[in-house]
């Protein structure tokens, strides 16, 4: 596992990603795979990873990713929570505020995953 700003991530490496159909799935690493779509199945973080995707620096803070989702900020924290947990986001504190980065083993191994 690795270490991720204070919390465990197990982001697997890019020679770890997984394409459906290319062999059968044993169950732990189907497992690890639903963990991950779960993390993402929700309209809300779809839309968040979205966001921070396109954003400039490939960063987002917080305060601006409430707006955009039209959810309150303890919501819109709750679902960075859950994506960073997952590992597919990291978490920078900077001040006051939290900036949130997409893993990229994590981003390939989404994008990877259906071709």
């Amino acid at each position: 596992m690795k270490r991720t700003n204070g919390s465990l991530a197990s982001a697997p490496a890019v020679d770890d990603c997984v394409r459906l159909g290319a062999e059968p799935l044993d169950r732990p690493e189907a497992e690890r795979l639903a963990k991950l779509l779960k993390a993402v199945a929700d309209p809300a973080r779809l839309q968040l990873l979205s966001i921070i995707h396109a954003a400039p620096d490939g960063e987002a803070c917080v305060c601006d990713l409430i707006d955009p989702l039209g959810l309150s900020q303890p919501t819109v924290s709750h679902h960075l929570k859950v994506l960073t947990d997952a590992g597919v986001l990291t978490r920078e504190r900077r001040g006051y505020w939290a900036y949130f980065r997409l893993v990229p083993e994590r981003w390939l191994t989404l994008r990877e995953l259906f071709t």
